[in-house]
């Protein structure tokens, strides 16, 4: 199961001042990331493969380095759910997520 990490900029406020939201939050993202029938490292690769359909440079970078620091995915397993988003949205997606991948392989 995934350990409790949220990127977003605004979590610990809502952490700090709404803790009923905070932990529906934690509730949903234990809910989504059971781990039952696919395993965790193939939901986050999922992940990736969604926030890089949607173009968001933030997400696509925070997923990826989600990926590969927390559960060890590869350049090539995260190429390959970038094809299925060159197939499935585009050239420009992928290759703004393809870019984002090498920018974090190099920090």
């Amino acid at each position: 199961m995934k350990k409790e990490l949220f990127y977003g900029k605004g979590m610990n406020l809502i952490q700090n001042d709404f803790p009923d939201i905070y932990e529906a939050i934690v509730g949903l993202n234990e809910a989504v990331y059971t781990g039952k029938t696919l395993d965790y490292k193939t939901q986050k690769l999922i992940a990736v493969a969604i926030v890089a359909s949607h173009s968001d440079d933030r997400a696509i970078e925070r997923q990826i380095k989600s990926a590969i620091n927390e559960l060890g995915a590869t350049k090539d397993e995260i190429m390959d759910v970038l094809r299925i988003v060159l197939l499935t949205s585009g050239m420009p997606r992928f290759v703004k997520a393809v870019k984002i991948l090498y920018d974090v392989e190099k920090k």
